[in-house]
């Protein structure tokens, strides 16, 4: 049998540049598909998030959506990791001007208590729909799929971690830690915003409430890691 001749320098750069190009496109209907999921969480809650509501609005067949997402369950932790990466990303750079960590750890907790993301274009009432949709998820997927779930809110952790070990290098925070820190003050924090959140379920967003929650959660958590 005769042996195939390696591929030529030109042969190889056209194949990478074909396998990005369609790569790039996979990607682009996968982002359309997340970005109509996160869209519908916040105009019709968890019931409006199904397969059919997403290709409707994407205009993508079934088929591929099913080349990218194995269920719903795949789609929304797909929804949790690209929400948390961008809002992960945005308090880094909001923080970046702050020298306190505790400045930064206090930017961080109240941000995410109050639903503070990337963006802030949506009104009340649809950020307080998809959170609660997001937070009925998250308690369901903490039990079906913990890996996957702490994968997707690595981002916003090893942040909240690095604000820590920050302010142990200085002596404002207590030696311990960070990672084990930080696991702590956002499990703190999303317990107490799903417990808010899904007990007051049916009433009209509460804005005074909850920067009182975002407050009194903030100074739990400073006193529970001030050196």
């Amino acid at each position: 049998m005769a042996t195939q001749p390696m591929p030529t320098r030109w042969e190889e750069r056209s194949t990478v540049r074909v396998l990005e190009a369609g790569r790039e496109q996979i990607l682009k209907r996968s982002r359309r598909i997340v970005e109509a999921a996160y869209e519908l969480l916040g105009t019709a809650g968890l019931e409006g998030l199904t397969i059919r509501a997403v290709l409707q609005k994407t205009g993508l067949s079934r088929r591929a959506f099913y080349e990218r997402f194995a269920d719903k369950d795949d789609l929304v932790l797909a929804v949790f990791e690209e929400t948390v990466r961008l809002a992960a990303r945005h308090y880094g750079e909001q923080i970046k001007a702050l020298r306190d960590p505790m400045e930064g750890l206090k930017l961080i907790v109240m941000s995410v208590v109050l639903a503070r993301g990337n963006s802030d274009k949506d009104g009340a009432k649809k950020s307080n729909r998809r959170g609660i949709a997001m937070s009925r998820e998250h308690l369901r997927l903490a039990r079906s799929r913990p890996a996957d779930l702490q994968a997707a809110l690595k981002p916003l952790i090893e942040l909240i971690a690095q604000q820590l070990a920050n302010g142990m290098a200085v002596g404002a925070i207590r030696t311990g830690d960070p990672q084990r820190l930080a696991t702590l003050v956002y499990n703190l924090i999303a317990t107490t915003v799903h417990t808010e959140l899904l007990s007051h379920e049916g009433d009209e967003p509460d804005q005074a409430r909850r920067t009182l929650l975002a407050a009194d959660i903030w100074e739990f958590c400073r006193r529970a890691i001030a050196a």
